[in-house]
């Protein structure tokens, strides 16, 4: 079920003075993540975030909403593959960074391409997210899938911004490729906070 109305997302993000995308074309998307506030630091392992994705077609508006994870899993936490830490992606408004390109060689995905990101670095395995140190560069936090239909985070995020089902990121995907067709290959990702909303 949806968790939030595109009006109460758009507002969010403008409050937060970030630009959110009026569609006087079609598939001018805005791709926006929701991190569950609820949760606090802690590692839930859970794809209980929310990815979203609002566009006009025709002058109609468009919104969709799937789970997802927008931070690194248990194994992501405790095997991490940066020296630095495990990443963590800082709320922000990521402009024109992101591009449709292969993920890791193996298919399709929305990735960090463009431009720098801002990351948490977590290197202390207590399941305690950390928020001190800060790291921004190219690190391939992309937008991808997980398994099939994936219970647990685990290793799925090492920073990356994560579907639950195989499904919602295909339908995602279509979408994606609409508005690369339309408005060339740049898009923007824009991560907020659920008590933002």
């Amino acid at each position: 079920k949806m968790t939030y109305t595109r009006e109460q997302i758009a507002a969010a993000v403008k409050a937060k003075g970030y630009v959110y995308f009026a569609g006087a074309k079609d598939y001018d998307v805005n791709i926006i993540g929701i991190r569950n506030s609820d949760t606090g630091k802690t590692v839930t392992n859970l794809f209980d975030d929310k990815l979203t994705i609002s566009y006009r077609v025709d002058g109609q508006w468009h919104y969709h909403e799937w789970d997802a994870t927008t931070e690194p899993g248990k194994k992501g936490v405790m095997q991490f593959h940066n020296a630095k830490g495990v990443a963590r992606l800082v709320p922000n408004q990521y402009r024109g960074v992101y591009a449709v390109s292969m993920h890791q060689g193996k298919y399709q995905a929305v990735c960090q391409r463009l431009g720098d990101v801002t990351v948490w670095r977590d290197g202390d395995r207590d399941m305690t997210f950390a928020q001190g140190k800060t790291d921004t560069g190219m690190f391939g936090i992309n937008i991808h899938k997980a398994g099939t239909v994936s219970s647990f985070v685990e290793n799925w995020s090492e920073g990356c911004q994560v579907f639950k089902k195989v499904k919602d990121f295909n339908e995602f995907m279509v979408i994606a490729n609409k508005a690369k067709d339309i408005h060339g290959n740049h898009f923007t990702y824009t991560l907020i906070e659920s008590n933002d909303i």
